[in-house]
């Protein structure tokens, strides 16, 4: 039954393209747009979150985030009720409402069934966002570490994504004009754009579309009318999580690598912490080559990997 409910919920949100099809531009970091597939989700959109802009302020149980003026971007926003929200929006403030899969276990069900139909690890981090766009207004450009499906629910709204080559699978989000995290900037092929690059593709979403956003690609988008979306969102492991995860795991076991990393910084005792961090490191070295891909990936994944 579960099995089912993956395969229906990836081809119900990439209608008419194949998984076959569709993989070929998700590895390619191409984005993909479908549309008029309103019916394939209706069970989403009958939801009380997502039934109207109204019924969602009028039913959401936490807090929203909304874009504070200047930038509109989630790193330039505030946490405000929904009463506060309500007069944001009218005011021309864009909404986010984070993390609707802790309301709604159909809000759960979709993404992780996504998940396990594109192979992504178990470590993945899948969410739902929902978001409100006033008309006129939009996203500021930038690029986010996730994998993200965008199904637009009512209104109108412009998408430009453009390829990155600024730094190739980020680890962390950018946006234009807030400052750079300084991991990011450690590995960056060359300077942040002041501006949104050339190149860019331009999508529009009605009710209906559903748009593939890869994850590092640079996006911005401008509603042109009073829009809400619901954002599928996947922040999967890289080969370093998936590799310090079970390393931890591993070295959790020893007694001597649980012990307090002391005196790494006291001058007349620093030599003798250098000594014990060099013998477990030693020891370390010793036992990575035995390590293999597949006993690492039983580690992270439960065991639940292809016979």
């Amino acid at each position: 039954m579960l099995q089912n409910t993956m395969r229906k919920s990836l081809e119900a949100i990439i209608k008419p393209m194949s998984r076959t099809e569709f993989l070929d531009n998700y590895l390619n970091n191409t984005p993909v747009v479908t549309h008029g597939l309103l019916e394939a989700f209706s069970e989403l959109t009958e939801l009380p979150f997502l039934k109207s802009l109204d019924s969602l302020l009028g039913t959401w149980p936490t807090q929203v985030t909304a874009y504070l003026p200047g930038i509109a971007d989630e790193g330039n926003s505030k946490k405000v009720t929904t009463a506060q929200a309500r007069e944001l929006f009218h005011a021309g403030h864009g909404l986010c409402f984070d993390d609707a899969n802790n309301f709604s276990p159909l809000l759960t069900q979709w993404p992780e069934a996504i998940r396990a139909e594109l192979g992504l690890s178990a470590l993945t981090y899948s969410r739902s966002l929902i978001y409100a766009i006033k008309k006129g207004r939009g996203t500021a450009a930038h690029f986010d570490q996730n994998i993200n499906f965008v199904i637009q629910i009512s209104g109108t709204k412009k998408w430009w994504i453009a390829p990155n080559i600024h730094v190739d699978n980020p680890l962390s989000r950018h946006t234009i004009g807030i400052d750079i995290d300084p991991e990011l900037a450690s590995y960056v092929n060359c300077t942040m754009p002041e501006s949104f690059p050339d190149k860019a593709t331009e999508y529009t979403l009605e009710p209906g579309s559903v748009l593939f956003v890869p994850r590092g690609s640079w996006h911005k988008t401008e509603a042109t009318s009073d829009a809400v979306s619901l954002n599928f969102t996947f922040t999967a492991p890289s080969w370093i999580d998936i590799l310090t995860t079970a390393m931890r795991g591993r070295l959790a076991q020893s007694s001597n690598w649980r012990e307090t990393a002391d005196f790494v910084t006291d001058d007349q005792l620093y030599a003798q912490a250098i000594e014990k961090f060099d013998i477990l490191l030693l020891e370390l070295a010793h036992d990575i080559p035995s390590w293999r891909a597949r006993d690492i990936l039983n580690a992270t994944e439960m065991g639940n990997l292809p016979s």
